[in-house]
């Protein structure tokens, strides 16, 4: 048995696939879902896997999403960290970049640095852009360091030197000496985090990751061991923002590589479908309890960024990570966002979430604030037969309590309100989906928008309406989908490294003595963890600028033992430039990083075809009543589970298909298919 399990901002999935002995093939899914457990994450965890009757001691397989790193660092949570940093350097996280999000907004509020200023220390040393030594460290102020350290209760400490990303050197001699004065803290240098220039995003990133490591660790190694007292034999894997899943030491080591883990499998799941359906151009769209994540595939591949910033809005410039995680747009906007009014009597939803506890009004657990299911429920789109899985029936009454200063306010109906509700969170779910497509030169209705979550199958179609895409898709068991992706995965680690150069003949012979270097680093990593050379896959690209340039375009390369024209890869960045930024230019190109991507492939399950029984599409109708779909109406509309729907059967909208971790809302203008894999392919009935 294969086991995945994903921690949410309001609930825990877990998705088992079962084997058939004979044929090796998927032979029974089980999903279960059960409130996140902000205090203690893994109780979460166990009991998913209590509620899904999953026998740790066959299972062969155990991956496992977070949010714990993405928690630790919103709710400050995190350990109490100091920052040692080359001279002159103490205040690089409050200068930051000086940017403003919104040049002339005056509620501009300037973010305090993780780690205060008392607690940054400088020692002498200097290395320059080469990698060269230009002043030796010195390490007598290391003593009244520790002191001082010790005195403050510090619990993590994280060293970031000028220039070590080209000679980390001086950082691994602070490393051996810390380690060898002050071992009970946790310790972190910037070459173990990202070996990519830019020196106030690089301890940024460093510092969170030192931030961090306490708290991640100790998860891990609690999830460990009671992984373990259940029977869990083998040692679990993680999911990374990249995309990929690796070893539990290996983010132990770097937890700053999980901030998104979550996010990032749903998308490699939904890449995984789409080579099985012959989908290459998909826009995928995860609706959970607390956010909706957004990315974009082009010819089955999603772009990784290191561009990537945590608190970031209008008037905060955030914080940026400088670690790999893929091109994901992520707002407040879930199932449980709160509808609230501000001064001047506009609705909004969210960010703010009502979470698992209390959660909705609906949930009947003393929730006092309507949110975007409570909507659903009020305009009938949700079964109470289907709420939370059937488990309790909808809380009317608290719901229109919890209506009613809104419609004071707004001088409406608890209908108007909830209609009012799903359209503002359709809006702000149309914003972020017209960032990662239209604001990158894309157009949506050349995608197939593939929705997941518990929200998701709710929302999508009247999002692909209003986008005009003419294909949406929801695959079995989107509700926990996430999960399911991370079954999907390869073990995956990326290398970055900062060495600029102009794309010259002459200087073919460094890019290939470049990436070897990488690779053996590569190679020795994953030795550790008992792969050999032939087990690892590598995958080559640069990140390219013109010259006099600030920022530059991601382009994948080819084998670098292959013979290649440099002209090749010009044209191709020529190319790409021009459908980011709408222009080219005619100057010299620059090579400013290199990143290599090193994947061990995992064996995984096929996405099983259903089997057809030849049951009636009218077999699966169980209830028919009044749904309100906004400016297309009132309108009587049945009720199908979603578990007797075969492939073959065609329904036409108004419809709504109810399973226990998601509802799909079909609306009047619309029609759905069911695939032989069991998706449901819902399309314009004019189209």
């Amino acid at each position: 048995m294969r086991v995945a399990t994903d921690i949410g901002g309001t609930f825990t999935d877990l998705v088992c696939l079962e084997f058939d002995e004979k044929t090796g093939k998927p032979s029974h899914v089980k999903v279960a879902k059960s409130d996140t457990t902000p205090s203690n994450f893994e109780q979460g965890i166990l009991d998913t896997i209590e509620k899904g009757e999953v026998d740790l001691n066959q299972i062969d397989f155990f991956a496992h999403g977070t949010t714990v790193v993405i928690n630790a660092l919103t709710e400050r949570k995190g350990a109490k960290t100091a920052l040692i940093t080359t001279a002159g350097f103490r205040d690089v996280l409050e200068i930051a970049r000086c940017n403003r999000p919104d040049l002339f907004n005056f509620n501009f509020v300037k973010q305090p640095a993780f780690v205060p200023r008392f607690l940054r220390f400088e020692v002498a040393e200097r290395m320059d852009y080469k990698g060269e030594i230009v002043t030796k460290l010195d390490m007598r102020s290391m003593e009244s360091i520790i002191e001082t350290c010790r005195t403050e209760k510090v619990e993590a400490i994280a060293i970031c030197l000028m220039h070590a990303y080209k000679n980390p050197e001086h950082e691994l001699q602070l490393l051996k000496e810390l380690s060898e004065k002050y071992p009970e803290v946790e310790i972190i240098a910037s070459h173990q985090v990202t070996r990519e220039w830019r020196e106030y995003e690089r301890t940024s990133t460093t510092t969170l990751s030192g931030y961090v490591l306490p708290t991640a660790k100790k998860y891990l190694n609690n999830l460990e061991d009671k992984l373990h007292e259940k029977g869990l034999s083998h040692a679990p894997y993680i999911m990374q923002s990249n995309g990929g899943i690796t070893t539990i030491n290996d983010v132990k080591a770097n937890p700053i590589t999980m901030v998104e883990s979550g996010p990032a499998s749903g998308v490699f799941g939904a890449i995984a479908l789409g080579k099985v359906i012959d989908k290459k151009n998909l826009i995928v769209l995860d609706i959970g309890g607390t956010t909706a994540k957004c990315a974009l595939v082009e010819n089955g591949q999603v772009k990784i960024t290191t561009n990537y910033k945590i608190e970031h809005s209008r008037i905060e410039a955030g914080y940026p990570i400088q670690t790999p995680v893929i091109d994901i747009v992520e707002i407040g906007n879930g199932g449980g966002s709160i509808a609230w009014i501000d001064q001047g009597g506009k609705m909004h939803v969210g960010p703010k979430s009502a979470g698992a506890m209390p959660g909705p009004a609906a949930y009947g657990r003393g929730g006092k604030n309507l949110t975007t299911t409570d909507a659903n429920v009020i305009t009938g789109r949700i079964h109470p037969d289907y709420f939370i899985g059937g488990e309790v029936d909808p809380d009317m009454e608290s719901i229109k309590v919890a209506a009613k200063p809104l419609c004071n306010e707004l001088e409406g109906t608890t209908e108007d309100i909830a209609k009012g509700i799903i359209r503002v969170a359709n809006a702000n779910m149309i914003n972020a989906l017209k960032l990662i497509s239209v604001n990158k030169g894309h157009d949506p209705r050349d995608f197939t928008m593939v929705v997941i979550g518990g929200g998701g199958a709710m929302h999508g179609a009247d999002l692909a309406r209003e986008l005009q895409i003419s294909e949406l898709i929801i695959p079995p068991h989107a509700g926990v989908f996430s999960a399911f992706g991370m079954l999907m995965s390869d073990i995956r680690r990326d290398y970055l490294r900062t060495n600029v150069i102009t794309l010259k003949e002459e200087r073919k012979s460094v890019i290939k003595e470049t990436f070897e270097e990488m690779e053996r680093e590569a190679l020795s990593s994953f030795e550790q963890d008992g792969y050999g050379q032939d087990d690892v896959k590598f995958t080559y690209y640069a990140d390219l600028r013109y010259a006099g340039q600030e920022h530059y375009v991601k382009v994948l390369l080819p084998e670098i033992n292959k013979e290649v024209s440099l002209d090749t890869i010009i044209a191709f960045f020529h190319k790409e430039h021009k459908k980011q930024y709408s222009f080219e230019l005619d100057a010299p190109v620059e090579l400013v990083n290199f990143h290599l991507v090193a994947e061990v492939e995992v064996d995984k399950p096929d996405f099983p075809k259903m089997k057809v029984s030849g049951k009636r599409v009218e077999d699966a109708v169980f209830d028919t009543r009044s749904v309100d779909f906004d400016d297309l109406g009132v309108q009587q509309t049945q009720f199908y589970h979603r578990h007797l729907l075969e492939p073959g059967m065609h329904i036409e909208g108004p419809a709504i298909i109810a399973e226990n971790a998601t509802t799909t809302v079909v609306t009047p203008v619309h029609k759905v298919d069911i695939d032989s894999y069991g998706n449901l392919i819902i399309t314009h009935i004019n189209g």
